[in-house]
């Protein structure tokens, strides 16, 4: 646990010491709900009914925008992975008495709070969209961010274990994550989609973390699933990946080059 904890506050360290990760993560999502909630707002109607309004589509679009955030920050953190191999230190760590689990836990749990950190910083704006909600909500939204964070953390990991380049992460990490949060029901609602897309996000388990956060914000609608439903989800989606990233840890060992240590 020690070195886990270490582990942990080596990321918060490397991070404070590179602010452009700050803007990188949080900026290009808060463009992007800027423009698409104002640009849309004059005909974006979320439940299908009632006037298209800017405060409605950007009300709408706020949940995803803070999942997408912490997406962002689950990217940043796990390459330190790749780094961390190409400078030595992976294989330093990996023959100490450390082992891989503590790698595991102690990136994971490291990219989980800046995650969080990030995602839940953008809660302040939600005074300013007229939501409904009170502080039991912004506990409930901030808890949820922990474990959609650990989530995202585990599923990043998972990725840059195996790989090399950070070219080559990014480029898996684009093709597999930005589906996996367009189609959880962030950018548009399932109520309006085609029926194989209906199917393809209700088996996308990233749209069970975003119907959960919508719900705890106050942003809740016809054909979200319910809050239990969803929650229940997103932990097991979290435990999941944990569960996946340790496994090819213990498993595969990595070390530079592409080689492996024995289990």
């Amino acid at each position: 646990m020690r070195a886990a904890l270490a582990l942990a506050r080596r990321e918060f360290v490397r991070f404070f010491r590179q602010p452009s990760r700050v803007v990188g993560a949080i900026a290009p999502p808060l463009v992007m709900w800027a423009v698409v909630g104002s640009g849309l707002g004059g005909s974006f109607r979320p439940d299908g009914a009632g006037p298209a309004t800017v405060g409605a589509s950007l009300a709408f679009f706020f949940p995803g925008t803070v999942v997408l955030v912490v997406l962002f920050a689950a990217i940043f953190s796990t390459i330190t992975v790749i780094e961390d191999r190409r400078e030595g230190f992976l294989q330093g760590v990996l023959v100490s008495p450390v082992g891989p689990r503590a790698i595991v836990f102690g990136k994971v749990l490291g990219g989980t709070l800046l995650g969080a950190l990030q995602g839940g910083a953008l809660l302040v704006l939600v005074p300013t969209l007229g939501l409904p909600v009170d502080g039991a909500a912004l506990a409930a939204a901030a808890a949820l961010l922990l474990v959609l964070a650990f989530a995202l953390t585990s599923l990043g990991f998972l990725i840059a274990w195996s790989l090399d380049s950070t070219q080559g992460f990014h480029a898996i990490m684009n093709l597999f994550l930005v589906p996996l949060w367009l189609l959880s029901g962030a950018f548009f609602p399932a109520s309006g989609a085609p029926a194989f897309l209906r199917g393809v996000m209700a088996l996308n388990p990233l749209t069970y973390g975003v119907a959960a956060l919508r719900r705890a914000l106050g942003g809740g609608g016809a054909g979200l699933p319910g809050w239990g439903l969803s929650a229940a989800v997103t932990v097991l989606f979290a435990a999941a990946l944990y569960a996946a990233a340790l496994l090819v840890a213990t498993r595969r060992p990595a070390l530079r080059g592409g080689s492996r240590l024995p289990a």
